[in-house]
């Protein structure tokens, strides 16, 4: 992990233990000082893990004597009824960090989660599945790592480091060549520019404008096929909209490259996991 992941990473569990310990945890200090514990996290359901990082940061900021031991990395499969990690430490610091350190873990997991299944149903198919920037504010590094350890790729990271031209850009624009000539004009060499499309005709356009990247809007499956023959090979296709988990197999045989899935980052339903402390 890089030192500016590794900054980040200590100012989101900063932030969190801000708004939830607040001034002092009053509950946790009626527990005697020194008392030490020994505690467990359990999965309550299948899930990918991930977030370790961002757990024992939460532990490290709280109490540098709370010793966190993890029976998998992130990325591992685990079992409902798997334990997951075991702590051992103080326990009042323990007891304040439960809640935050769930929560990191619970979301990054269910990110990871959702991922993977995704990836699962498009297997042998040839196409990648992608995020989109459909985030939780101020997570979007940590989400996108979640993605990652599903199996799932990421698309670009922010407005910064790709071009994507929307229905929007092209409007302003006056049409998909003057915009197109712009972002060539404009973007970097290695620069990724893609073109958002949203009829065959738009498409053909794109081409001729030299696209190589054309994400393909809502279309449905005997659109995404004619755009795969026609495009034949000049440019990488990527669909998007009406993707879930009930339409992505069919999406991915019609031979697009990539499919890109919103719902990844934005429907997050956090895995259920519990610490419990040991008789």
């Amino acid at each position: 992990m890089q030192p500016a992941e590794r900054a980040q990473i200590r100012g989101q569990v900063a932030a969190a233990l801000a708004e939830d310990v607040g001034s002092g945890d009053l509950t946790a200090a009626l527990v005697p000082a020194g008392t030490r514990t020994h505690a467990h996290v359990v999965a309550r359901e299948p899930a990918v893990l991930c977030g370790i990082a961002w757990f024992d940061e939460v532990f490290a900021q709280l109490d540098a004597g709370v010793a966190v031991h993890w029976a998998n990395a992130d990325g591992a499969r685990l079992k409902s009824g798997e334990r997951v990690c075991a702590l051992q430490g103080p326990a009042r610091a323990i007891l304040s960090g439960e809640r935050t350190a769930l929560n990191f873990l619970q979301t990054l997991s269910g990110t990871a989660t959702a991922a993977a299944r995704y990836v699962d149903a498009v297997a042998g198919s040839g196409a990648t599945i992608l995020d989109t920037r459909k985030t939780l504010p101020g997570l979007r590094l940590a989400q996108k790592y979640a993605v990652r350890c599903g199996g799932a790729s990421n698309h670009r990271i922010g407005l910064f480091d790709a071009i994507l031209i929307k229905e929007n850009h092209i409007r302003a624009a006056g049409s998909i060549a003057a915009a197109m000539r712009a972002a060539q004009a404009a973007a970097a060499p290695g620069l990724m520019i893609e073109v958002e499309v949203e009829s065959l005709d738009e498409l053909e356009q794109a081409l001729a404008a030299g696209a190589q990247r054309i994400l393909l809007d809502n279309f449905d499956l005997d659109g995404l096929r004619q755009a795969v023959v026609c495009t034949a090979g000049r440019a990488r296709l990527e669909a998007s909209g009406g993707v879930d988990l009930t339409t992505v197999a069919a999406i991915a045989s019609t031979g697009v490259d990539f499919i890109s899935v919103g719902g990844l980052t934005k429907d997050v339903r956090a895995t259920d996991y519990s610490m419990l402390f040991d008789d």
